[in-house]
């Protein structure tokens, strides 16, 4: 039996995606399964979309993130902001440096509120997804619960699924859910209804694997500036803003094979204890 202990945290948010940020030296070993889920617990815990474990291991940033319903995915945008935000106040890292995700090493540069990123190359193969299909999924017709959408499949360093097709609020709701646990995505996936609203602006609803609807997500605004690009909405090397319910990213595409890039902002709410 695991001892109990009093859990220094703190609370951010990115545009409306909230996390509780831990220092693996304050607990001294990992969160597991059990306290992610009631530390995220809205009713009888802190609350929050996920718990951001952080901190130095051999002298470099890391991030492990545990959603709230426990899964684990291997990359968030929006957390990755808020940690690179914390480690910062707290004074562990200069303004510009590296975090280590279950994605891969992410640069980060933080200029106030505002911290860009260098996410991950985008993936299109099937494999990088994964998605079961022969060719990249771009613009591709398929099926989806009775219903045919153009989608756009890509990776960025976690799996998602775009479309630009025009879906009813109602029915966008009950596709989100069912279209994470499409068996051809064996992993799941993110959920993105967007809708192109200008030459660099796009409008953008994401149903987030392990979360549910989410106020903002940032490899899933990535995703959908990705697939602008790629089924010819949007040309390469422009900053595109992607508005979602909790508020505005900037997304940058570049040439293929190179990182793309984000900005937006991370805020501090409150801090804490709490007993594990």
């Amino acid at each position: 039996m695991v001892a109990s202990v009093e859990l220094r945290f703190s609370k951010y948010e990115g545009l409306g995606n909230d996390f509780i940020v831990v220092e693996r030296d304050a607990v001294g070993r990992a969160i597991d399964t059990g306290e992610a889920l009631r530390l995220c617990d809205r009713h009888r815990g802190i609350g929050a979309d996920g718990v951001l474990e952080t901190g130095l291991e051999g002298g470099r940033p890391f991030m492990r993130v545990t959603n709230a319903d426990g899964s684990r995915p291997e990359m968030c945008g929006n957390g990755l902001r808020c940690v690179a935000a914390h480690l910062v106040s707290r004074g562990l890292v200069g303004e510009a440096f590296d975090v280590d995700t279950d994605a891969g090493p992410h640069r980060c540069i933080v200029n106030g509120h505002v911290i860009e990123v260098e996410m991950r190359a985008p993936g299109l193969a099937p494999a990088d997804v994964p998605v079961r299909a022969e060719a990249p999924l771009i613009g591709a017709e398929w099926e989806f619960d009775g219903e045919r959408l153009r989608v756009t499949a890509v990776s960025m360093g976690n799996p998602h699924v775009v479309t630009f097709d025009s879906v009813s609020d109602a029915r966008r709701r009950e596709l989100g859910p069912r279209m994470e646990k499409d068996p051809r995505f064996s992993k799941g996936a993110n959920i993105g209804f967007a809708k192109l609203t200008g030459d660099d602006a796009i409008d953008l609803f994401v149903w987030e694997r392990g979360a549910g609807w989410t106020e903002a997500c940032g490899t899933g605004a990535c995703a959908a500036a990705v697939a602008a690009v790629e089924t010819g909405r949007v040309p390469r090397g422009q900053w595109v803003s992607v508005r979602l319910p909790g508020g505005v990213l900037e997304i940058l595409v570049g040439d293929p094979g190179t990182r793309v890039r984000m900005r937006g902002p991370a805020r501090h709410v409150f801090d804490g204890t709490v007993t594990l």
